[in-house]
């Protein structure tokens, strides 16, 4: 089935069409990421002072005779050890003559950097500080929540229907939620952005790739991902002009309105429509594709046959489809069961659940770790942003060099050296501190983007998009981890937070072990395949470079 679709995108070539999927799809990437991270520059640690009641004790310092070449006794309050911080503030007990402490209700903000945050306006410091990490964890959580159904609805409704759908809702309450005057709307609205998060993101890469002919797959999943990177540095000079957090997260989100006109110039994935028989409405795609990228296609009737060859072989998910959503979930039940029913599945699941759990506490902490350095913000996202790029193109030469395991492997091993390395750096080499954060978060990108080829390669077809789907949850759970984690460190032991992320990323390294290589190994199609498979060089089971590998 696949190779007779690939033959038909192969005819077609990579052409205008397909330009313009590619074009819309980096767009709404770089749209994403003014939310995924928007916690960096809309709910920073912001520097605060009590706002002292009138009947609060003002502190008087005396000092004694000596310092002042003065005489006579120095005078001292009942109470010597309580000091008042930001967060307290003194009052005199009446009854015993002794200064108690008191919460403070009422803070003043230093706005030298920001006129205004989530931080300063709903005042979410001292005891309300973890709702900074909620900010940025209600949206995880929504990536989390969203990632469950939105293979489903892909499958009944079509991509491009899933797409069209969640890009209206997430650009409306992108927008919207920027004027919102209370803490629980706000986080419902970072929760809804956050479930529609998954159906963009995800379903709007199968659909390139879906378009896209076989050679180019790897260049274009490439190219989409890096749009995220040329919008993080993007968005460090857009929070540097506009130093409000309302019209900042205003003006980067009007942008996504842009997609409403980019959406009527591609279409439905004509592979899907082949699978749900939806053959005219096929045909019709494929003839506007062959206009625009000037190719001519096979003969309709050519066409049509090999796509009820397609719609035949894929009868089982068709029918899988039109179940009722009770019986799909116990069909996902069933399945994901799978995932833990024999030794190696059991062991893929366990380290890549894992591994992807640790890479996305590492790569969106890293990404938000300015406060913890003390270092300029902007400066800090822009370039965190920019060792993305090379981190995402230079992986496919070393991915044919290393294989895959290794790549991982050596990705981890170094974000771990230099993140337990940069607390030992003293303070007044910053700089270097700061490179080596920066080359954790380049080598973090590279486990990130190399590891989700390696698991691919790993589990067989048959469990497949379930191993996916339960790994990147994991993923979603170490980005809902870290800001709380940060938010926990970054006042009192900014070291730590180098020091757990390197720790992180050492175990990481250590689960990859037992696994093995994939590059050149035929891969399992069923759970049988898996437990039969030799993992050593054998000729039953390994094939040559340059011989085919199918999924």
């Amino acid at each position: 089935m696949n190779e007779d679709f690939d033959s038909i995108l192969a005819k077609l070539g990579t052409g205008k069409w397909n330009i313009l999927f590619l074009i819309t799809m980096c767009f709404w990437y770089s749209q994403l990421v003014y939310h995924t991270i928007a916690v960096v520059f809309l709910a920073p640690p912001v520097d605060h002072t009590c706002r002292r009641p009138p009947h609060a004790h003002t502190p008087i310092i005396v000092l004694p005779p000596e310092a002042t070449h003065a005489t006579g006794n120095t005078t001292s309050f009942p109470s010597t050890n309580i000091q008042e911080d930001s967060c307290h503030f003194l009052v005199e007990n009446i009854t015993t003559g002794r200064l108690v402490e008191e919460p403070c209700t009422e803070w003043d903000f230093d706005n030298t950097t920001f006129i205004s945050t989530v931080t300063s306006e709903f005042q979410l410091v001292c005891d309300k500080q973890y709702l900074r990490a909620t900010y940025h964890g209600m949206y995880m959580f929504g990536t989390l929540a969203g990632s469950f159904f939105n293979g489903y609805l892909a499958d009944k409704y079509g991509r491009y229907t899933l797409i069209c759908i969640s890009s209206g809702i997430y650009s409306v309450t992108a927008i919207g939620s920027a004027w919102l005057t209370s803490v629980p709307w706000l986080f419902t609205a970072r929760f809804l952005l956050g479930t529609m998060h998954p159906p963009s993101l995800l379903i709007g890469f199968i659909l390139v790739q879906e378009i896209m002919e076989p050679k180019m797959r790897i260049v274009t999943g490439i190219m989409q991902f890096t749009s995220w990177s040329f919008a993080t540095m993007l968005y460090s000079g857009w929070a540097y002009l506009i130093r409000e957090w309302r019209w900042l997260q205003t003006f980067v989100s009007l942008p996504t309105l842009i997609m409403i006109p980019l959406l009527f110039t591609i279409d439905e994935s004509p592979r899907w429509l082949a699978v749900v028989g939806q053959h005219q409405r096929a045909l019709k795609v494929l003839r506007r594709a062959a206009k625009l990228n000037k190719v001519t296609l096979p003969p309709e009737q050519d066409l049509l046959a090999i796509m009820k060859i397609i719609q035949e072989q894929s009868t089982i998910k068709e029918q899988e489809v039109s179940k009722s959503v009770m019986d799909k979930l116990q069909n996902v039940a069933h399945e994901v069961l799978l995932l833990f029913s024999g030794h190696k599945i059991r062991l893929i699941t366990f380290v890549m659940t894992l591994d992807f759990c640790i890479v996305g506490m590492l790569f969106y902490g890293l990404t938000m770790g300015a406060n913890t350095l003390g270092v300029n913000l902007f400066i800090y996202v822009a370039i965190s942003g920019t060792v993305e790029i090379p981190a995402r193109t230079i992986l496919l030469p070393i991915t044919k060099w290393l294989g895959r395991k290794r790549t991982v492997i050596i990705s981890y091993f170094i974000t771990a050296v230099v993140l337990l390395t940069q607390p030992c750096i003293p303070e007044d080499l910053k700089v270097l501190s700061i490179v080596l954060i920066m080359i954790g978060k380049m080598m973090s990108t590279c486990a990130f983007t190399s590891i989700d080829v390696y698991i691919t390669e790993l589990i067989p077809t048959e469990v497949r998009s379930q191993g996916l789907g339960l790994t990147m949850a994991g993923s979603r759970l170490g980005a809902f981890i870290a800001p709380f984690l940060i938010s926990a460190v970054e006042e009192t032991y900014p070291w730590l937070m180098s020091v757990v992320f390197g720790l992180s990323a050492l175990v990481a390294c250590v689960a990859l072990i037992p696994l093995w290589e994939t590059e050149n190994i035929r891969l399992p199609d069923t759970l049988a395949d898996l437990d039969s498979l030799h993992t050593g060089t054998d000729s039953e089971t390994n094939i040559q470079p340059d011989e085919e590998i199918r999924c």
